[in-house]
Parts: C-alpha cells; sequence; structure tokens
C-alpha cells in the first residue's frame, strides 16, 4: 500500500467518531435530506445496491478464497479475506446494534438498524481487498485500473442505499469511513506477517 494509505485510515476513524457525535445534529440532518432529495428515486443508481449484498459478497469471499488457496497457495491471504469479509460484517453488526439509529421512514422499510451502512461498509472491505490481493503482483497500469474500479463501484453501493431511500447519507459515509479503517488494520497485519515470512525463509 502507497504511505498515504495509513494516516488516512487514521482520518477516516476520526470521521467516523465525529459522524457517531453529530448525525442528529441539523447540520446533519440538512445534509442527510439534500443527499435524499439528490438521489432518491434514481433507478441507475439503484440497481448497484445488488453487488453489495450479502448473497453476492459471500460469493465472492468464496471465489477469492478458492483462487488463493488453488492458484496462490496464498494461505495468509485467505486468513486476510477472513478478517476484511468476515471480521468486518461482524463490526457492522456490532456497531448497528450499540447504535441503534433508525432507518429513514418510508414504506416496507427493512427492521434492521441503520448506522453504519453495512452495504457501504462490506462494499469498500470486500472490493477493496479484491483490489488489493489482484494488484499484488500486478503491473502499474493494472493497478490502477483495478482500484478505480474498486472505488467506482463502492461509491455506486454506498449511494445506491441513499437513491432506495434504505440508509441516511451519514450512514454511508460512517461505513466508508470505518469500512477502509478496518481494512487498513488488515492490511498492516497481512503485511506485517508477509514480511515475516520472508525473513524466515532467506
Amino acid at each position: 500500500m502507497k504511505k498515504w494509505a495509513y494516516p488516512l485510515a487514521v482520518l477516516t476513524l476520526i470521521v467516523f467518531i465525529l459522524l457517531r457525535a453529530t448525525y442528529q445534529s441539523q447540520l446533519m440532518n440538512t445534509f442527510d435530506a439534500k443527499m435524499a432529495e439528490l438521489f432518491f428515486g434514481n433507478r441507475f443508481i439503484e440497481i448497484f445496491h445488488y453487488i453489495g449484498e450479502p448473497k453476492f459478497v459471500v460469493a465472492v469471499a468464496v471465489v477469492l478464497m478458492v483462487y488463493l488457496a488453488w492458484k496462490e497457495k496464498n494461505y495468509r491471504g485467505m486468513l486476510f479475506v477472513v478478517l476484511t469479509f468476515a471480521a468486518g460484517n461482524v463490526l457492522n453488526q456490532l456497531l448497528k446494534k450499540w447504535e441503534q439509529r433508525p432507518r429513514p421512514e418510508i414504506e416496507d422499510q427493512l427492521t434492521s438498524f441503520s448506522f453504519p451502512s453495512g452495504h457501504s461498509m462490506t462494499g469498500i472491505l470486500y472490493l477493496f481487498t479484491l483490489a488489493y490481493i489482484l494488484a499484488e503482483n500486478s503491473s502499474k497500469g493494472r493497478k490502477v485500473l483495478l482500484w478505480l474500479g474498486a472505488t467506482i463501484l463502492m461509491v455506486l453501493i454506498g449511494l445506491s442505499r441513499i437513491a432506495g431511500a434504505r440508509h441516511f447519507a451519514t450512514d454511508v459515509l460512517a461505513g466508508w469511513s470505518i469500512g477502509y479503517t478496518w481494512f487498513i488494520i488488515c492490511v498492516i497485519w497481512y503485511e506485517r506477517r508477509k514480511r515475516l515470512f520472508q525473513s524466515n525463509h532467506k
């Protein structure tokens, strides 16, 4: 990872804490209302919620685990996937239950809690993990394309939750923020284990 990616994780943690402390404020309520007005009902953006659905994410995880085990023989990478995908989802559920923020009031709304957005958090986790693993031994041009694609899809998944009125914009920002922080924590573990392995096999 680039050096700037690590301090950025500290910044995103601060953003998450600030959102947690202020999402009920008038300023944040106005922000949520403006974003809802901007994106609500956008059918094109709303389609992208499908690639953030748990079933799709699990399918990606299975394919990635098979790839790492069979082709790459990267068992440390498999544990990295478990930490980002599975542990990240558990963290999201714990944060939701801790905060217990109701979702936007619409007909046939989901019954689970709203803060932080699960699609946004798991979206950034699985997409960035996918980009990170596939870019590990790739050319510079391919790395740029992988990370650009992952970032665009991450944004669209998050916006789809606003377009469908399933989440407030602050939920989505919080999901991205804490998701990125957790991703970098997992990357730090992965890279340290990789360096340790390489130093022991010289």
